[in-house]
């Protein structure tokens, strides 16, 4: 009877927050946590990640952060020097052979755009051959979905060494989607959403600024870059591993054998004695020491050599970067106001200089008769935090609310898109005649304390396009 009790009381504890949650309205989903990053690599080539595991390995395992990588490339130019392979059979090799590397330092979310491997040392060869524009947006999207605190890149700069145009070129795109991830009017479409059904165009991610952009060289002199930012010691022992962190990266990087078998081979018969005395010597060892991040910018505050987690709170800076000015709203407060493509020209306008556009005096649209129409809505929340909501809603006689109004519980963000829809009755085309257009008022509160109103004027036609 006892274990009975006790059993109960554990699932009654697993369920209070459901049933508090229902008591308080309906839960409004955020963004799926499964892929949410601290620090997000950005590389070119599979083997490319290498470069930085050494702090990789550091942040995984001793400081608990969350890591996801992105190819540029598949790696189909490179040589195979295991097997014949070679083009797209060779990219699929090693693809797997990257898999495989990041699943060792426990790294599980990885992607790989579409870039082509382009053999030169000229950038700008590999942003023709890439397909530069659309490589941006698919970036861009994945910091989105992402949302790191950190991004590392390849750093965009001509330095004696393997200076591949591969490596250049993730620097740029890192970079510019760095600086365009938080743009409300950057690649709007990945933004919009919020539709309870299944939608094929509108991805309902968010806008996100990552705090920190840092590099690795690609030279052979890379004592030039010490002091550009900080730097950590490869050699250090890692506390819970008890293993230096190069050896943790070497490990990782015995998966790439099409492109160093003999040197894997080698290594892989030495003892760890032997190991050591290599990676500790100038001349044969993989990193150098220390390992040194090259300070790009940072929207937190801070100085090139502090820390890489400096100032970073876990959480997205609010606001969005238009042009390189920060807009903000002020923390603490809540508001509603209008999303979807009224929210957008807001910010397209503001951000182009081109407030002085005529446009309605009030949102407005036109739809078919006895079809839905819904009002797109973005809560801004306080600082970030959770939210607990009412809303409500006014239709004109005979429209029915079919959902939006109510309590709802809205996730820590800073920002949530909502939509109310409601239903439009079937006129005939006499009573259509005589129809003047309608509005719909939405307003929301949290905490008893008033969020805003929006306002939206509906006229009812005959046809129409889909809104």
């Amino acid at each position: 009877m006892k274990k009975l009790s006790i059993a109960i009381i554990a699932i009654f504890s697993l369920l209070l927050p459901q049933l508090l949650t229902a008591q308080n309205g309906k839960s409004v989903r955020g963004a799926d946590d499964r892929f949410k990053a601290d620090i997000l690599v950005v590389v070119a080539h599979p083997d490319d990640e290498a470069a930085a595991t050494p702090y990789l390995a550091r942040a995984m395992y001793d400081l608990h952060k969350r890591v996801a990588v992105i190819y540029g490339t598949h790696g189909g130019s490179g040589g195979n020097s295991y097997g014949r392979e070679r083009a797209g059979a060779l990219a699929d090799i090693r693809e797997i052979e990257a898999r495989d590397a990041c699943a060792k330092l426990g790294i599980k979310n990885v992607w790989f755009l579409d870039g082509k491997d382009t053999a030169s040392q000229n950038v700008l060869n590999s942003l023709a051959n890439w397909g530069h524009g659309a490589n941006l947006e698919r970036l861009v999207q994945l910091i989105r979905l992402t949302r790191p605190e950190i991004v590392i890149a390849s750093m965009p700069g001509v330095f004696i060494g393997e200076n591949h145009g591969d490596h250049q070129t993730t620097g740029v795109l890192a970079t510019e989607a760095f600086d365009l991830a938080g743009n409300p009017t950057a690649f709007p479409e990945q933004l919009a959403g919020a539709s309870p059904q299944r939608e094929v165009y509108l991805e309902n991610l968010g806008v996100w600024q990552p705090s920190k952009l840092y590099f690795y060289p690609d030279a052979n002199d890379e004592k030039q870059f010490m002091g550009s930012g900080p730097a950590y010691s490869v050699l250090e022992v890692s506390p819970s591993q008890q293993k230096p962190y190069w050896r943790l990266a070497l490990d990782a990087a015995t998966t790439h054998m099409t492109q160093y078998p003999e040197d894997i081979d080698r290594i892989l018969k030495l003892s760890d004695a032997e190991i050591e005395r290599m990676m500790k010597d100038p001349n044969q060892g993989w990193w150098t020491e220390p390992e040194t991040l090259i300070f790009g910018k940072s929207v937190v505050g801070g100085k090139p050599n502090d820390d890489v987690f400096a100032n970073v709170t876990e959480r997205n800076p609010l606001g969005a970067n238009l042009g390189g000015q920060q807009i903000r709203w002020e923390p603490g407060q809540g508001r509603l106001v209008m999303g979807g493509p009224w929210g957008f020209y807001d910010s397209f306008l503001e951000a182009h200089g081109l407030t002085n556009l005529p446009e309605a005096k009030a949102p407005e649209i036109g739809i078919k008769s006895g079809t839905q129409v819904y009002v797109p809505l973005v809560i801004r929340h306080p600082a970030g935090e959770a939210m607990q909501i009412k809303m409500q809603v006014e239709a004109p006689a005979g429209w029915k609310i079919a959902s939006g109004q109510g309590e709802f519980a809205l996730p820590a963000e800073d920002a949530t898109e909502f939509r109310v829809q409601i239903d439009t009755p079937a006129l005939s085309a006499e009573e259509l005649k005589k129809t003047e257009s309608q509005l719909i008022t939405v307003r929301a509160e949290s905490n008893g304390k008033p969020l805003g109103e929006v306002k939206l004027r509906v006229l009812l036609r005959h046809s129409a396009l889909p809104q």
